[in-house]
């Protein structure tokens, strides 16, 4: 007849009627085109529908004992595997309210016996290629969405990728180790966590923006690759002179990231974060911090939290020109900063989550 009925697998249809000699009539009627099912009560015509193998179309009688048809077709309907079965009423009840609430129920027509063949065909043709098209549109979309997913993951990969070989290339010219780009991450996620029920903090630190410094905090000292060696690694004091150009990691860093994003002619949510770490990370509460002495809530709340961050881990870590302080004496030191060099709020959420810090620092230990 067409692709519907005649194809390589018939299309199922289920007759649900109570009575024999209707079920042998629509069984005989649909036989030559179909693949038919019967059931001559409502609970084993919901068994079938709901098996592993269901039908394509189902033919409901209304006036069935124990489960009318109406029932039968709300709990179709109800069911996530059975909703989308198209359901065509065949009953003798013909008063316009029965098929008002036939359709108001989901059924997808409804036809009236005694039957004329032609029509029932005609109806259960034209609604299994309704179907047909509809499955094949749910499909093309459910593939669709799978992959926009796959393709979304593999360039937060690459992106991801990306930032952490960028971030560990400025590390590798410096003293500090590749494992302090974790722990600071790390140390950042927690403290924006625990602030971000906070009042001076809910209206920023969102669970999306929480997951955007996470990104961005490795490129902190991306700035880094842009100093001296000589004075990148210069295991004693840096002359003033020296420390003036140190303190342009800053500005490269904000500039490198800068440029980057203007390069990709789009604005990217978490570049922009990492703009303002990389620029105003060794910005200090007080305003004497670099580049710009910003003081107070002129910072941005991102480089608030990476100061913290960097300064606990500087602490905890041994450099060419110190020891690696215990635990406590780099909490002891960090809450002398509270009101000068860092928020005070945010030294009050770090001593909440000092443990949680502590953890941190000794599953990502440097490699000895």
């Amino acid at each position: 007849m067409d692709s519907v009925s005649s194809g390589p697998t018939k299309p199922t249809v289920l007759v649900v009627d109570d009575t024999p000699d209707n079920l042998s009539l629509m069984s005989a009627l649909l036989k030559d085109l179909y693949k038919v099912k019967v059931a001559n009560h409502g609970d084993r015509g919901l068994r079938i529908a709901n098996s592993e193998q269901p039908p394509d179309l189902i033919l409901l009688d209304i006036m069935m004992p124990d489960i009318d048809g109406y029932e039968v077709c709300k709990r179709l309907k109800a069911e996530p595997r059975t909703r989308d079965i198209p359901v065509i009423f065949l009953t003798a009840r013909s008063e316009v309210e029965d098929e008002t609430r036939g359709l108001e129920l989901g059924a997808a027509d409804y036809i009236t016996k005694p039957i004329s063949p032609p029509i029932v065909l005609a109806r259960v043709h034209a609604h299994l290629t309704l179907k047909a098209h509809a499955d094949f549109l749910r499909d093309k979309s459910a593939y669709l969405q799978s992959e926009v997913a796959k393709r979304t993951a593999e360039v937060q990969a690459i992106q991801d990728v990306t930032i952490m070989a960028m971030a560990s290339l400025a590390e590798t010219r410096d003293n500090e180790t590749g494992a302090h780009i974790r722990r600071t991450q790390l140390y950042v996620r927690r403290l924006a966590e625990q602030l971000k029920d906070h009042p001076r903090f809910s209206g920023f630190l969102t669970d999306r923006t929480i997951e955007l410094l996470y990104k961005s905090a490795p490129l902190h000292d991306i700035g880094k690759v842009g100093i001296p060696d000589e004075i990148l690694l210069k295991p004693g004091k840096l002359t003033p002179e020296e420390f003036e150009i140190m303190k342009t990691h800053t500005t490269l860093g904000h500039t490198a990231i800068a440029e980057a994003e203007q390069r990709l002619g789009m604005k990217v949510d978490f570049l922009s974060l990492a703009k303002e770490i990389a620029l105003s990370h060794q910005e200090k509460w007080d305003g004497s911090g670099y580049p710009q002495g910003l003081a107070g809530d002129a910072i941005p709340v991102s480089a608030r939290l990476m100061a913290l961050a960097d300064v606990y881990d500087a602490l905890i870590s041994k450099r060419v020109y110190k020891p690696a302080f215990p635990h406590e004496e780099a909490v002891r030191l960090v809450v002398e900063g509270r009101g000068k060099h860092f928020d005070p709020d945010v030294v009050d959420a770090f001593l909440a989550v000092a443990e949680d810090c502590r953890t941190i620092a000794e599953t990502h230990r440097d490699e000895s």
